[in-house]
């Protein structure tokens, strides 16, 4: 409300004829709060479409690397057609003691190793972080089109311009921002589960290519941090992310509590 009232203080968007200063200064009111929105509508509607899309083409391309790892945590099944096949022989051939008795077959003994297992954890985790910032996104586009919506409402101009303040003020108190800065940084951490993920599932397949993929997600994450912490030490610094901003707010929020 501070903010608005400097603006208003020397505008002259709308003419003094004619108007009283009471009616003048909600008109001004609105007309500096639409600007706002519209800004503040426009930006964040666009950092959801972007989750959006991203969270769709990333999600496909960890799911077919899922449905493709999905083989080594179940048996082949050209072993057991094979075991079944030998004790078949086994019974043309006359050895009927080998014949009955109940040999093991591949499927009853296999157990994935552990190594499988936790590469497939972390690719389901990188995948369900992406569908949470696809979901969140979702949400954020409701609440945006919500308070875009019921920001007014009806009734007089002066009660409709209080209602808009109220619902403005709402989303500085409930952290809007934060909150929907933090769907992108879900999308970022997914992106990393998945990296590591596929550094481990080709190390235990070939070294060589392996290093190529681990030097390339080690530098992008490298990168990203220092971005984060140049954001961090000087807030003129046009690196900005989701999670710089998020650690920011932070930080001053702890500085007021230990003030306290």
């Amino acid at each position: 409300m501070k903010q608005v009232l400097e603006v208003l203080k020397d505008s002259t968007i709308v003419s003094k004829s004619g108007k009283d200063k009471h009616s003048r200064f909600w008109g001004l009111y609105k007309r500096v709060a639409e600007e706002h929105d519209d800004e503040f509508l426009e930006r964040y509607n666009s950092d959801m479409d972007i989750v959006l899309v991203f969270s769709g083409l990333f999600s496909a391309v960890s799911t077919t690397f899922i449905v493709a790892m999905e083989s080594s945590l179940s048996p082949d099944p050209n072993d057991t057609t094979h075991a079944l096949l030998t004790q078949l022989v086994q019974i043309g051939l006359g050895n009927f003691t080998a014949a009955g008795s109940t040999a093991a077959t591949p499927a009853s003994t296999f157990s994935p190793s552990t190594a499988t297992v936790r590469i497939q954890s972390i690719a389901y985790a990188s995948l369900s972080f992406s569908l949470l910032a696809a979901f969140g996104a979702v949400l954020g586009k409701q609440w945006l089109g919500y308070y875009k919506s019921q920001r007014y409402g009806r009734g007089p101009q002066e009660e409709r311009a209080k209602r808009r303040q109220e619902k403005f003020d709402g989303i500085v108190t409930w952290y809007f921002d934060a909150v929907v800065q933090s769907f992108p940084v879900l999308l970022q951490i997914s992106l990393l589960l998945f990296g590591i993920a596929l550094s481990a599932n080709m190390w235990s397949q070939q070294h060589t290519i392996a290093w190529v993929i681990i030097a390339t997600t080690a530098f992008g994450f490298l990168f990203y941090s220092l971005t984060v912490m140049a954001a961090l030490v000087s807030p003129a610094c046009p690196f900005q992310t989701p999670i710089s901003t998020i650690l920011r707010m932070m930080r001053i929020n702890s500085k007021l509590i230990f003030e306290l």
